[in-house]
């Protein structure tokens, strides 16, 4: 498994190099910049942002200092002498030797793109945890109870329930709980994150969409499994049908879903972009929408990379779930 795990690591550098180097020049290509916003300013202020930013040399010489900054010191350790060159500490940091410098945001002043992703990042964590939560919640068991009735009315109402949620997509899904919930029933707030109560609405919108996936998921692998020889075993014996589920089937019948958890999981950090925009969470989806409307260069690049390395991580831990569930799979 280690050796699974860090060939899949090493994997990871040329697709990030990839999407790090797609992010730069599609951004440089996108007509405007983040001064042409601003209010009329000189041509000689023009310049001087533009030097302070780096943004006054040719387009090579700014993709190869944006790389340079990106890639952690402890991957290039040449750089401690280049910094001590630049009368930068040289002295070895953890947090500076594996951390990477996104550089300063166009339109925050005084603050960086490190500093602004930690800041909104646990929002937009903590809505994907809860929109996660809630599809599992609801998608496992609705899965299970419609393989357990196949061709019954709870078979139907499960296979329609998930048709409707797969169909409706989350920024139709998002208004109509608020127009009901918030506005009819007000039972919850419209929008904001302050309160516990203000996770439920954008978390229902998010993980209900993917709560009608997980549940046609599982009553496909049930279904395939309650047909096995080992269960038919287990019935004649005298098992009951809660431990066959629970002890025998549940586990193989769960393998779709934890494929289908890493491009999901993806779904949900995506999907948030959309949720915080509507619900008002000041999370980092919703940060990434207004830096890209205010081209703020060094804002979108870290927040894209940053996405890409998480779903990176998560969809590794899911090929290492699977092979858990699954004896007959390797780490190949």
């Amino acid at each position: 498994m280690l050796r699974f795990i860090l060939r899949r690591l090493l994997e990871t550098i040329p697709v990030l190099l990839v999407i790090a180097s797609a992010t730069f020049f599609m951004l440089r290509l996108v007509p405007g910049g983040p001064f042409t916003a601003e209010k009329a300013v000189s041509k000689e202020i023009l310049r001087n942002l533009q030097a302070h930013y780096g943004m006054d040399k040719p387009l090579p010489a700014q993709y190869a200092a944006y790389l340079w900054d990106i890639t952690p010191k402890a991957f290039a350790p040449w750089r401690l002498f280049a910094d001590a060159d630049r009368n930068e500490s040289p002295d070895f940091d953890l947090k500076a030797a594996f951390g990477i410098n996104l550089g300063p945001s166009f339109k925050y002043p005084n603050r960086t793109v490190n500093e602004i992703i930690a800041d909104k990042l646990p929002h937009s964590l903590e809505l994907g945890l809860w929109a996660l939560a809630v599809a599992l919640a609801l998608g496992v068991p609705l899965g299970v109870l419609a393989a357990m009735r196949k061709n019954t009315a709870v078979d139907y109402t499960a296979s329609t329930l998930a048709m409707v949620g797969i169909c409706v997509p989350t920024f139709v899904m998002g208004p109509l709980l608020v127009l009901f919930f918030a506005l009819h029933l007000r039972w919850f707030n419209a929008s904001g994150w302050y309160f516990a109560s203000d996770r439920v609405l954008p978390a229902a919108t998010l993980g209900l969409v993917y709560a009608a996936y997980v549940a046609r998921l599982t009553r496909g692998g049930m279904l395939e499994v309650l047909n096995q020889d080992y269960i038919r075993t287990a019935r004649a014996k005298g098992a009951t049908e809660t431990r066959i589920v629970l002890r025998h089937a549940l586990r193989g019948g769960l393998l779709p879903v934890v494929t289908f958890l890493g491009p999901a999981i993806a779904g949900i950090i995506s999907g948030s972009f959309v949720i915080e925009t509507i619900f008002q969470i000041p999370g980092l989806g919703r940060e990434f929408v207004t830096s890209a409307f205010n081209r703020d260069y060094t804002l979108v690049s870290g927040t894209v990379l940053l996405y890409a390395g998480l779903i990176i991580a998560l969809n590794l831990a899911v090929d290492v779930v699977q092979v858990w569930l699954n004896p007959r799979l390797k780490f190949e």
